[in-house]
């Protein structure tokens, strides 16, 4: 049992023949899922035969969690699992108790061809810059252990549901919005890549970027990657979102989806909700539709709506660094 990468470095002589454990806490999404993305290959390299994580979340009721994770050329492939926050206290007693763990692992898991999947797309187009877009979605894969409601279902479905707002209601800004549901973010990014790739030539005419991508909580507003000229103005639209407390525009923002046209230039936004509870069940069996709250849902179709409408309609573009 080991509790950092460090830790298994300075006790790589206790590793071989043997299934390391990496105990290690929740800290951050970004900082704790290194040991998914990476334990088997740290494992490897110390001897072991397999490795198993502690799932990468705060909070666990037996939950454990999936999701992506990597080999490297030239290691030896071992098993790599995770098992649940309860499992992996239990067995670090136990080793403090003196107690010898075996463990019998057994898998089914097993990489699968790559299959053709698509972006789904709709737009309503602009009146007057039909070619400026203004695009906005989430990713639709999901693992398969939950329903994938929080991450990505709910993003995917509140934008899709500002546009069709808009729609019902007969409004057509001056220009197009774009919604799309992007496929393959969870292992591979190939919706958002291909995206880019599709649009390369059109991305000068790509105003914003908007995604959402970390559960359909409650809203607070949006963190923004731009042009200061341009932080200022969506901050002046945000106070259209202040009755629902959803309009405060913060520095650094975006999303995996539309990351490669953001790295081509194109400012960028995410949406920001109270994200207490979103690793609760990320990549869960828990991540279904009943952790939804309807009154929270539509607080984020309205900031988005909002957001995306204002941006589309006004009169001059929203503008860009000018290094970009």
């Amino acid at each position: 049992i080991v509790n950092s990468f460090e830790d298994l470095e300075a006790r790589s002589s206790e590793a071989k023949g043997k299934i390391v454990l990496f105990n290690v806490p929740f800290t951050s999404y970004g900082k704790t899922v290194q040991y998914r993305s990476g334990g088997a290959i740290a494992a490897s390299k110390a001897g072991a035969i397999a490795s198993i994580i502690r799932s990468v979340g705060p909070f666990s009721m037996n939950t454990p969690h999936t999701g992506g994770m990597r080999y490297e050329d030239g290691i030896k492939k071992i098993p790599h699992a995770a098992i649940t926050v309860e499992d992996a206290a239990m067995i670090s007693r136990m080793v403090d108790r003196g107690q010898t763990i075996k463990i019998k692992l057994y898998m089914e898991g097993k990489f699968e061809p790559d299959a053709l999947s698509r972006n789904v797309m709709g737009e309503i187009k602009g009146s007057e810059f039909p070619d400026e877009v203004i695009v906005l979605g989430g990713h639709i894969d999901s693992w398969d252990v939950g329903q994938g409601a929080m991450d990505d279902g709910g993003g995917c479905v509140a934008a899709w549901q500002a546009v069709k707002m808009m729609k019902e209601l007969g409004l057509r800004p001056k220009r197009t919005i774009r919604v799309v549901m992007w496929t393959n973010e969870e292992n591979g990014m190939r919706g958002g890549n291909a995206y880019r790739d599709a649009h390369i030539d059109e991305l000068d005419d790509h105003i914003l970027a908007m995604e959402s991508d970390g559960g359909v909580f409650k809203p607070s507003g949006f963190g923004f990657t731009g042009s200061d000229e341009a932080m200022n103005i969506l901050q002046d639209i945000g106070t259209l979102l202040y009755s629902i407390e959803s309009g405060v525009i913060t520095k650094g923002g975006g999303g995996a989806d539309i990351g490669p046209i953001m790295r081509e230039g194109v400012p960028g936004m995410g949406l920001r909700v109270d994200g207490s509870k979103y690793f609760w069940y990320h990549h869960t069996n828990a991540d279904t539709w009943d952790k939804l709250d309807k009154d929270e849902f539509n607080q984020c179709v309205a900031t988005m709506a909002v957001m995306a409408y204002v941006v589309a309609d006004m009169d001059e573009r929203l503008p860009r660094d000018k290094t970009k």
